[in-house]
């Protein structure tokens, strides 16, 4: 830590993580549709509680706001899960068989 507060490189890696962080979480949230559909968005909902918590309790800044970016990720999460399911249902990405029959998922 001492290295990157030393040649002022706090930003850009907060840049890097951001970037990691929302790249994570786009598979995640197709792979979660696709294996639970919507009904997995508390998890998301969890997650964000959490991060948003433990963001605010640690004090280093770079941690600090990696967290945050995590738990602001998982809140948009539940928005991309049900906008995931709408880009199944127009055909933009399969949907799982196991799953087709049913007509209506429950929140």
């Amino acid at each position: 830590m001492d290295f990157i507060e030393t040649y002022n490189l706090t930003g850009l890696f907060i840049g890097i993580g951001t970037f990691l962080i929302i790249g994570l979480f786009h598979p995640v949230v197709i792979k979660c549709e696709y294996h639970f559909g919507t009904r997995c968005w508390w998890v998301f909902l969890l997650l964000g509680i959490a991060g948003v918590w433990t963001a605010l309790t640690i004090q280093d800044v770079f941690v600090s706001s990696l967290t945050g970016v995590f738990a602001f990720s998982s809140f948009w999460s539940i928005l991309e899960i049900f906008a995931q399911r709408q880009r199944v249902r127009k055909g933009w990405f399969p949907a799982n068989p196991k799953r087709a029959g049913k007509k209506k998922e429950h929140l």
